[in-house]
């Protein structure tokens, strides 16, 4: 089958508009991988049964870790505290039940380093890795 004439100038003129596509400033563009990646540093699938219970060990092993609890909803399964170590941290912690006998826990941190400055997210493993060890430990205890 023969192509229209137009054909090839129709390609060229999208390749065109393509290339000059590009992302406004200030417009983040996140590396799907290292979504993924950092997904798995704010999450774990945990035991758990009781919603109240399991949101009363939240709390317990952030205000252990030293977070101030600001905010804490129980119909929504969420617990946001704060941390002042030299800098600002903002910890939210999510619940969402996962069939039976079992939680997503789902942290979310961001610093400040000064009062007006803005925050950014906690991309490091570290601080994850500390809460849910923290957490973990703590359910072991309140199951036993």
């Amino acid at each position: 089958m023969k192509r229209p004439h137009f054909f090839p100038l129709a390609i060229a003129s999208l390749l065109a508009g393509l290339a000059g596509c590009g992302t406004a400033p200030g417009v983040a563009v996140f590396d799907t991988g290292s979504q993924v990646e950092l997904r798995s540093y704010q999450s774990r699938l945990l035991p758990g049964t009781d919603r109240e219970q399991f949101l009363r060990v939240v709390i317990s092993t952030m205000q252990d870790l030293g977070f101030v609890i600001d905010k804490a909803d129980a119909l929504l399964g969420t617990v946001t505290g704060t941390k002042l170590a030299g800098y600002e941290v903002r910890m939210t912690v999510a619940l969402q039940a996962q069939g039976r006998g079992q939680f997503m826990v789902r942290a979310n941190a961001q610093s400040k380093s000064k009062p007006t400055a803005a925050a950014v997210a906690i991309e490091e493993p570290g601080p994850y890795q500390d809460f849910f060890a923290a957490l973990e430990k703590a359910l072991f205890l309140a199951a036993h």
